[in-house]
């Protein structure tokens, strides 16, 4: 089992998770500045809106499978060495598809708010744009996420103390990225 003895040690396993998600961060942010993500959020209403609730539960659905797994770990209930057994692949699976349903709930809840607004918005759009973009940060999360918690365990990290950096940023970075992607499909689509 992978322990430590001092709040030292959670630091040293840490900080450097911390210092790679700041930089990620940052460089998230200047995704959101490119003359690309500017003319995607004005030219569909309602993802500025979305954008927060988007990121936001990236984090809050994978970090819960991250604690999860990490849990999972220090008891001896899942394996160090990555099998697909029941309990990872239901813990995975649940995790899957609580991120696709609160995104389509995220846009639909988007759209609400445009029409409560009195400002124009298309449903069918948001949809698109929210589910292609959760697809695609969804097996980028789950493989980094697995990779990170079984990786860092076997290497002596206690995943409690770097997978919630990981997550924020992974999630921030991809998700920006995946909302550029998912309004280009929505634009071929429709």
């Amino acid at each position: 089992m992978v322990g430590y003895d001092s709040a030292a040690d959670v630091y040293k396993q840490a900080l450097p998770v911390i210092l790679i998600s700041l930089v990620a961060g940052l460089f998230a942010g200047t995704l959101l500045g490119t003359e690309t993500m500017r003319e995607g959020i004005e030219s569909v209403p309602g993802i500025l809106l979305l954008l927060p609730a988007f990121l936001a539960t990236r984090g809050g659905v994978y970090g819960s499978l991250g604690a999860r797994l990490s849990s999972g770990l220090h008891q001896g209930l899942i394996d160090p060495h990555f099998e697909w057994n029941d309990r990872l692949r239901n813990a995975v699976v649940a995790s899957f598809l609580n991120g696709m349903i609160v995104s389509i709930f995220i846009a639909v809840l988007a759209w609400g708010v445009l029409l409560a607004l009195g400002r124009n918005g298309s449903l069918l759009e948001l949809v698109i744009i929210l589910t292609v973009a959760a697809l695609l940060s969804a097996f980028a999360m789950l493989g980094v996420l697995l990779t990170v918690i079984f990786k860092g365990y076997r290497r002596g990290l206690d995943p409690d103390n770097v997978i919630g950096p990981v997550v924020t940023t992974v999630g921030d970075v991809f998700g920006v990225a995946f909302l550029l992607i998912g309004i280009a499909v929505a634009g071929a689509l429709l």
